[in-house]
């Protein structure tokens, strides 16, 4: 926000209520237009008519920003040659995620920025498989397949709510969870109510961490198996790629030469032991399985370099090397520019990037809306049912008149996870874990710079020292995420001297964002007490 020409502060949890009213001024000022997907957008009339409620002047009641700015800032992103409204964690960490991340789109979509340059684009990654032919359809997205045990909530992309894992693994009958695996996460200390993860994690009959450190998820573990360093491994970046804001890719050799399994290894052998293969499997089996997965996937793809060719004979072409690069060298020779095994002599391929270790530049986004778009219509619902019902919740939700104030989190560049806290060069120098709070609030609360304060919510209390800051809007409060390193049993020697308080003793389980079962980490009431 620092870094931004103009910053507005808005409300925790009122969001959607802005991006609705930008919404409904596109249509009520006739500023919509949809450039390259004019053709292929459906239900624009439904869209108005669920927005057309939420006035500039109701979103500056529910927002705290000023009904003029609000009306400007639709004409303002209407009128830029190029724009797109982007909404991240923060914002789909509040109550209403799901549907503020839709209105942005929504916006976007609005102003004619889908799929264009300095608008709303999709990278093309170098492991990615060729995309499939304009026009092609697909099948539409559902949620709801199975639901969970106990909180009888629908799974969302074939997962359920993190919120609701203790009582899985806490209620009794079919289907209770006994046995978890964590795999470099910290669960008890990045998910909500973290004394409700700490009892269940002492009653699982048995838990296996793979982890560097004996923190406060790993503690209950009955086995922490080793974790190479990052150093120790090479390194390509399968997920960043599908986000960046370039083509580009780029592979990283090991800095030293590890002393112990890979990650790879170690999953690979606990993947063949619960296949019923016997802890004296051969790993490699594990790792060959992998690639010939890759391979069998591309020879099967029409629009592939290697469509039609004899997965055995590409096998035979893989240089050797570590099984994890061999799979990453047969994704990028598979791809959308790889060298097809010889097809393409001046594709990509691992010793492409190899011999040159800054990257290989693929170029800027291009627009490919046509390969993107895979619904069975091969249209674009713009007012999906799940998603203007929200819009009958958000008005249940209005008014607050409670008076508290709003807790919200935060992260620093040198701290945002929780295994960063015990690096000593990213953690020495001041105390970030403080509750920020806006110099209106600390006045009327009587607390002033580095006095310690008890921060109380439905699901919690913390004691945490005041930075009395404007940084924060009057009204709100803040604490980062993923501190609280004083647990019994922990090894963590830098962390456990600075360690800071929880952000999640605060946060309440039973507050999810409805359409995707996201815990509510923002817009948290809360109140203060001074110590």
């Amino acid at each position: 926000a620092k870094h931004a020409s103009e910053h507005l502060f808005v409300r925790p949890g009122s969001d959607a209520f802005l991006l609705a009213a930008v919404v409904a001024t596109l249509f009520a000022d006739d500023l919509v237009s949809l450039g390259n997907a004019a053709e292929i957008v459906d239900d624009l009339d439904v869209l108005r008519a669920a927005v057309a409620p939420y006035t500039a002047s109701r979103a500056a009641a529910a927002t705290g920003i000023d009904a003029e700015r609000i009306t400007r800032l639709a004409h303002d992103l209407a009128a830029a040659k190029s724009g797109v409204v982007f909404t991240r964690l923060g914002v789909h960490g509040g109550p209403f995620g799901t549907l503020c991340s839709y209105l942005g789109d929504a916006a976007t979509i609005l102003t004619g920025n889908l799929d264009r340059p300095g608008g709303l684009m999709w990278p093309l990654a170098a492991h990615a498989s060729p995309p499939a032919p304009s026009g092609t359809k697909g099948r539409d997205w559902k949620v709801g397949r199975y639901v969970g045990r106990v909180s009888g909530r629908p799974e969302v992309n074939g997962e359920l709510p993190v919120a609701t894992l203790p009582d899985e693994i806490l209620t009794p009958g079919d289907g209770q969870i006994k046995v978890m695996i964590t795999l470099g996460g910290n669960p008890c200390r990045s998910c909500p109510d973290s004394a409700a993860f700490d009892k269940a994690f002492e009653q699982l009959d048995f838990m296996l961490s793979v982890d560097p450190y004996l923190n406060e998820t790993t503690r209950h573990a009955n086995v922490v198996l080793p974790a190479g360093s990052a150093l120790e491994k090479s390194h390509y970046d399968v997920a960043f790629y599908s986000l960046a804001v370039r083509n580009i890719a780029n592979w990283s050799a090991p800095v030293f030469e590890g002393d112990g399994p890979t990650d790879g290894e170690v999953l690979a052998r606990l993947g063949l032991f619960a296949m019923g293969l016997g802890i004296d499997a051969d790993v490699s089996d594990a790792f060959e399985m992998g690639l010939r997965g890759v391979l069998e996937s591309a020879v099967r793809n029409a629009q592939g370099p290697v469509h039609g060719r004899d997965v055995d004979e590409l096998m035979s072409m893989l240089e050797p090397g570590e099984p994890e690069d061999r799979i990453v060298d047969a994704m990028l020779r598979c791809g959308s520019y790889g060298d097809g095994f010889g097809a393409k002599p001046d594709g990509l391929s691992l010793a492409k990037l190899k011999a040159n270790p800054h990257g290989v530049d693929l170029g800027p986004l291009e627009p490919r809306l046509a390969n993107v778009v895979r619904t069975s219509s091969g249209r674009i619902n713009l007012a999906p049912t799940p998603l203007i019902a929200e819009f009958a919740r958000l008005d249940a939700t209005e008014t607050d008149d409670s008076g508290q104030l709003q807790l919200i989190g935060r992260r620093h560049v040198r701290s945002n996870n929780s295994w960063m806290h015990n690096v000593n060069v990213l953690v020495k120098g001041r105390n970030r874990c403080t509750l920020m709070i806006n110099p209106i609030d600390a006045a009327a609360h009587g607390v002033v710079d580095g006095d310690d304060v008890a921060v109380t919510s439905a699901a919690g209390s913390v004691v945490a020292p005041v930075e009395v800051t404007d940084d924060v809007m009057a009204g709100v409060v803040s604490l980062p995420h993923g501190w609280g390193h004083d647990a019994p049993g922990t090894r963590l020697s830098v962390a456990a001297t600075k360690a800071g308080v929880n952000l999640n003793v605060l946060t309440d389980p039973t507050r999810l964002d409805e359409p995707s079962g996201n815990a509510v980490l923002n817009a948290i009431p809360v109140d203060l007490s001074a110590c």
